[in-house]
């Protein structure tokens, strides 16, 4: 059985990370965060970017009814998810399933391109299930991957089997072995009588001539797919919708002073922060940047290696997630991965990572001494 880390100690995990930059700029170079596997358990939940989301301030455009469309779906599937599993004494015991299935679909499946809203959505999905917060699971593809990886398949599926809800976001099918991987435990999920809900994007790659799309989903799950419902969700990417242009880098100088002058801020050289990424577990990434509040990075450059590139991924990822703006000098962040990574096998990611990075910047513009780029 896994047991959750107390709140208390996750506080003081924060807390420390929090004291480090009181001083001056914290450098995450310098953190080698040591994580139990439970914790990566109790935090499977929306991040603190979709805290506040729900159904009802989710804006659907009116240009897209399969926006509208989708959200009257997912609030008819949360309605499927109530029930609970026994408690005593705090513990958690999981009791097998009722024979009789839950009303409507065993899982739905989120199609559609960046940034219309589907985490949003997935997370709205969350919020809404009705069942205890600890019966309810939210990560990203990797993350599920990450948690098979510090737990085991065995107890990764013993304990996640008692939750009503288990949601996936990004769902990948760019590394054969962890969709297998994750199609297994999702199987084991589903014959528990798990609920399930993804999302994954159309790869930009085949934008304008078919989709990634639930053709490609339903036939990589195989034998789960009669139990998902496709929810098809059109329209353009938010994030660069009526928006500005992703801000130009600053000077070294800019950078530096700017970091000396922001409460929790991190500044780091990104050379050394990449070769420090590579000792660190991808699944301690989101703990890296515990008590963070703005990362200052300079000398940005172009990404060549592959590996590294993957690892910078996650780190925008949980940087995104956590709504921390990131201020650099060097190069653009749209142009840190090559044409080549961006036209081949994991495209997606990286397309994924500019949009994010280029997002965190134009929040940066916020911050103290950013007012004027070099």
């Amino acid at each position: 059985m896994v047991v959750s880390t107390p709140v208390s100690a996750l506080a003081q995990t924060a807390g420390s990370a929090s004291a480090s930059v009181a001083g001056g700029p914290a450098t995450l170079c310098g953190r080698t965060p040591q994580v139990p596997a439970d914790r990566l358990v109790a935090e499977m939940v929306p991040p603190p970017r979709f805290d506040t989301v729900r159904f009802d301030n989710y804006l659907p455009d009116p240009d897209q009814p399969s926006q509208t469309d989708a959200v009257k779906a997912l609030s008819g599937f949360a309605a499927t998810l109530g029930g609970a599993t026994a408690v005593n004494g705090g513990k958690k015991r999981w009791f097998r399933r009722e024979t009789q299935a839950s009303a409507g679909p065993g899982g739905v499946y989120l199609d559609g391109g960046y940034g219309v809203g589907k985490t949003h959505l997935l997370a709205s999905l969350w919020h809404a299930a009705p069942a205890p917060r600890e019966l309810k699971a939210f990560g990203t593809f990797v993350e599920l991957t990450n948690l098979v990886g510090a737990l085991g398949f065995q107890q990764a599926v013993q304990a996640l089997s008692g939750h009503r809800l288990v949601c996936i976001d990004e769902f990948e099918l760019d590394d054969p072995g962890d969709t297998v991987l994750v199609s297994s435990l999702l199987g084991k999920l589903s014959d528990a009588g798990v609920k399930l809900a993804a999302t994954s994007n159309t790869l930009p790659g085949k934008l304008g001539e078919g989709r990634f799309a639930a053709s490609d989903f339903m036939r990589e799950i195989q034998g789960l797919s009669s139990r998902f419902l496709p929810l098809r969700i059109d329209g353009q990417d938010y994030r660069h919708r009526g928006l500005p242009e992703a801000p130009s880098p600053y000077s070294d100088r800019q950078v530096t002073e700017a970091a000396d002058r922001t409460p929790g801020a991190s500044l780091d050289d990104f050379g050394p922060l990449l070769d420090h990424l590579a000792r660190v577990h991808p699944s301690r990434y989101g703990a890296l940047c515990d008590g963070v509040d703005a990362v200052f990075l300079r000398d940005v450059r172009p990404v060549t290696d592959q590996a590294t590139a993957l690892r910078l991924v996650v780190l925008a990822d949980r940087l995104y997630d956590r709504e921390v703006p990131v201020m650099a000098s060097g190069t653009p962040f749209d142009q840190i991965f090559s044409e080549d990574m961006l036209a081949g096998g994991y495209r997606k990611k990286y397309f994924r990572a500019i949009s994010r990075l280029t997002a965190l910047a134009r929040d940066a513009k916020q911050l103290p001494g950013a007012g004027a780029t070099a």
